[in-house]
């Protein structure tokens, strides 16, 4: 008698018991993918052998296969949490070692290199300076720690009414120092090669009906008779139509600021030139006032935090309340992802059954897109895995059970 049968089921029961445990064990794992053993029967002979009453000897599993259905996504505190919501796999970089992986748990190092547990390198697309992104050829992502440098003002805009109701003021001479000389006047911020913020003063003065003089300072610096000093206006005249729209001037002027004058000891770039755009200013019979006002210049800053959009563009926040694009994730995906091979810590590396990598950004081609503050929980389903093992337990009761069987039968054989 023949104990091959049994035998067989029992292993297989047994990979079985062992494929459910594993899954079981990993439902808290993020981006783990469940597995499924899968079953086969045993034949002693060949096709051309001894024809349709031939009966199988037991069975073995034929293979392991992973589902890699999308997993929930749960929302965390941590920046650094990155899931992804569809098809793809993160590419991972270990001393030029690269696998791929589901879980987006990722840290910083100490040279600031986005890493996973094990210290795997996240792989993506790098920005220069100026943050273009060169999408030629993945490499470690790396955050930028070191300061942003500050960038000196080259355009100030500005939007406001006049009021066509004011009068020419009765002393013409003009003097930053004396309010009875000027209508109105409105300041903002500039900044210098250096990153020291200034203040940039304009004053408005009538002249006549639809036409206002400009005089402009920079950090108060006038002389005794209140006169700017270390500033040169491309212009001097607004002039506005009876409906009260700007005629002159229609493009931005020029304004440059010399530091030498102003102040000797600063060391900025001098003189500091920028463009100085007043042609959104309107004269309506309503008070003076502002409406708009922006520069394009910005202090130093370091890094203060970052996030990441759908597409796997991180973004940088820098103390200076700028942001500045330092890199973005890619994403790759198989044409057979069951061919990938699981080696252990989330992470699995490509076989000629999986094909080659499609690398690329997230939210192009079949790629899904990431989630920031989220991690993707394993597609793991606990009730049915237990009703599983259930089955898996009765199958190996069942094996045993032939076993024991054929062991009657032999026993009884022996004893004739």
């Amino acid at each position: 008698m023949s104990f091959q049968h049994g035998l067989s089921g029992l292993s297989a029961a047994s990979t079985n018991l062992d494929v459910i445990g594993s899954n079981i064990a990993n439902a808290n794992t993020a981006g783990f993918k469940q597995s499924q053993a899968q079953f086969t029967d045993i034949f002693a002979n060949s096709l051309g052998g001894s024809g349709s009453s031939q009966v199988g000897i037991g069975a073995r599993v034929s293979t392991v296969a992973q589902s890699f259905s999308q997993g929930n996504i749960s929302p965390t505190s941590n920046p650094l949490d990155i899931a992804i919501n569809g098809q793809g796999f993160f590419r991972m970089d270990e001393g030029g070692v690269v696998s791929y992986s589901r879980n987006g748990q990722f840290r910083l190092d100490g040279n600031g290199f986005l890493t996973n547990a094990n210290g795997a390198n996240l792989t993506g697309y790098m920005a220069d300076t100026n943050g273009n992104i060169d999408a030629s050829k993945p490499t470690n992502l790396k955050l930028i720690t070191s300061d942003l440098a500050p960038q000196a003002t080259s355009t100030f805009e500005m939007g406001f009414n006049l009021n066509s109701g004011d009068a020419v003021p009765t002393i013409t001479t003009f003097s930053a120092t004396n309010p009875e000389t000027y209508n109105w006047q409105t300041s903002g911020k500039i900044v210098d090669s250096l990153g020291n913020e200034h203040v940039l003063a304009t004053y408005f003065q009538k002249s006549a009906a639809n036409t206002w003089n400009i005089y402009a300072t920079v950090d108060g610096k006038v002389d005794a008779a209140g006169v700017p000093e270390g500033v040169t206006l491309g212009g001097t005249t607004l002039t506005f139509d009876g409906t009260g729209a700007l005629t002159a001037p229609t493009a931005p002027m020029t304004v440059d600021v010399n530091w030498t004058t102003i102040n000797p000891t600063l060391g900025a770039v001098s003189p500091l030139n920028f463009s100085l755009d007043l042609t959104k200013a309107t004269q309506y019979g309503a008070a003076s006032g502002k409406s708009a006002i922006s520069q394009d210049g910005f202090t130093s800053g370091r890094l203060a935090g970052f996030t990441t959009a759908a597409d796997g563009v991180i973004q940088g926040t820098y103390t200076n309340g700028q942001t500045r694009t330092v890199g973005q994730i890619v994403l790759a995906n198989f044409v057979n992802p069951q061919g990938l091979n699981p080696v252990g810590d989330g992470l699995w590396v490509e076989t000629p059954n999986s094909g080659q990598p499609v690398v690329g950004p997230p939210k192009t081609g079949t790629l899904g897109t990431l989630q920031a503050s989220a991690i993707e929980d394993a597609n793991v389903d606990l009730t049915t895995e237990l009703v599983k093992m259930i089955t898996a337990q009765r199958m190996y009761q069942a094996n045993a059970k032939t076993i024991e069987t054929q062991d009657a039968v032999l026993q009884t054989l022996v004893n004739l």
